[in-house]
């Protein structure tokens, strides 16, 4: 379950790229930070989280659109962090490495070259469930305020049970993406009790109010499009100022690849619009 947003525009030659360390939960992850232009510190830092189905992934795997994100605007930088894969450690290693990345970043503001004044938390994926996690964890535990949180496909659904992954097994092209969704479920949630936990089943929790706004981009043609919207409408039910877009698909790069079809263009349009909107 490739986490590559991909599709075909310049080269982003402009951007600052630094390796870093950060501080998890439970020990130092391997961090990469990007920005363009001269600026000494920027308003708004967005960390991100990988994809890879909790089970694999890297910082290299959203490295091209995340030089992309940075390059669109010099008042941003962006922040990609690993965490702990559930092949280490199941839930909630992934989550509390993840929470502890955004309260690190607020205690060292100065070293990335951020104010402080707005930080947005997105990830696409497995990734995306943590940023939507974090949301949670952030209101739960007072710390640390977050100004938005962006979700590109998130996977919110350990029960597979939507009609658009559902659909995937009856889909011979297109069965083997349910199977590793599964698969990936089973190697992060080993225990099922946790599978009902709000924090790792988003979906699931029924206390959503009082958290920061949110976009949430699906894809046509990817089995967690349902998941995706289902979140959205239940944020918005629950009084949280929420954009949700379908992308149109892109024509898949490899067998077995999904996270292409996250366009690349579309991806980063919905992105600007929605940080601008959040100084309104």
């Amino acid at each position: 379950m490739s986490a590559v947003l991909d599709q075909d525009i310049d080269s982003a030659s402009t951007v600052d790229v630094r390796e870093l360390e950060v501080s998890g939960a439970q020990g130092p992850l391997a961090a990469r930070l990007y920005h363009s232009g001269v600026a000494a510190k920027r308003d708004t830092l967005i960390v991100f989280f990988h994809g890879g189905g909790f089970i694999s992934g890297d910082l290299q795997e959203a490295d091209e659109f995340l030089r992309y994100l940075a390059e669109c605007s010099d008042e941003r930088a962006v922040l990609a962090s690993n965490y702990t894969l559930a092949t280490t450690s199941p839930f909630p290693a992934a989550v509390e490495d993840a929470h502890a990345v955004l309260l690190w970043t607020v205690k060292n503001k100065a070293k990335i070259g951020w104010s402080g004044k707005k930080l947005v938390v997105a990830g696409i994926e497995a990734g995306a469930n943590l940023a939507a996690v974090c949301t949670l964890m952030a209101r739960d535990r007072a710390a640390p305020k977050l100004a938005g949180q962006i979700l590109i496909m998130p996977m919110l659904d350990p029960g597979l049970s939507t009609v658009s992954m559902r659909q995937m097994s009856q889909c011979p092209d297109r069965e083997k993406l349910s199977t590793e969704c599964a698969a990936a479920y089973r190697g992060y949630l080993p225990h099922a009790a946790d599978r009902a936990h709000p924090y790792a089943s988003p979906l699931r929790s029924t206390r959503l109010k009082n958290l920061p706004p949110a976009l949430i981009l699906s894809a046509e043609e990817d089995p967690l499009c349902d998941e995706a919207e289902q979140y959205g409408a239940k944020l918005i039910n629950a009084g949280v100022r929420t954009t949700v877009r379908r992308m149109p698909p892109a024509p898949l790069q490899e067998p077995g690849g999904r996270n292409e079809c996250a366009c690349k263009v579309h991806a980063l349009g919905e992105i600007a619009t929605f940080l601008a909107g959040l100084d309104r």
